[in-house]
C-alpha cells in the first residue's frame, strides 16, 4: 500500500519561499496514471488544490497560485517537491501531498499524507 510524508519548516517568513518535500513509499512516482498533487487546508477554511506532477513528469497548477507554484520530482528519491514563492500570512495551512487517479466522472485523492503545518510570520 502506498504511504506519503510530508516534510519540510513549519516557519516561513513572509515573502520567502516555502519548500515541502513528499515522500513516497510502496508504489513509483512514475508509474501510470497517477497525479502526485499538492493541497493545502488554510485554517477554518476548505481544501485547496494546489497542482500535480504527473507520472509522466508534466505538471499542472491551479490557476490562483500558478504565477508562484513550481512541483518537481526526484525519481531516484521517489520524491517530488512543492515550492511556493513570495509567501504571506494568507499562505499559512496544513499542507498535503496526495496521489490522485481520473477516472470517467472525475479526480479521486485516494492515498495521503497525514499533512504537515506551515506558518508563514515574521
Amino acid at each position: 500500500q502506498v504511504q506519503l510524508q510530508e516534510s519540510g519548516p513549519g516557519l516561513v517568513k513572509p515573502s520567502q519561499t516555502l519548500s515541502l518535500t513528499c515522500t513516497v513509499s510502496g508504489g513509483s512516482i512514475t508509474t501510470m496514471y497517477y497525479y502526485w498533487s499538492w493541497i493545502r487546508q488554510p485554517p477554518g477554511k476548505g481544501l485547496e488544490w494546489i497542482g500535480y506532477i504527473a507520472y509522466s513528469g508534466g505538471t499542472d497548477y491551479s490557476p490562483s497560485l500558478k504565477s508562484r507554484t513550481a512541483i518537481s520530482r526526484d525519481t531516484s528519491k521517489n520524491q517530488f517537491t512543492l515550492q511556493l514563492s513570495s509567501v504571506t500570512p494568507e499562505d499559512t495551512a496544513v499542507y498535503y501531498c496526495a496521489r490522485r487517479v481520473d477516472y470517467s466522472d472525475g479526480p479521486y485523492f485516494g492515498s495521503w499524507g497525514q499533512g504537515t503545518q506551515v506558518t508563514v510570520s515574521s
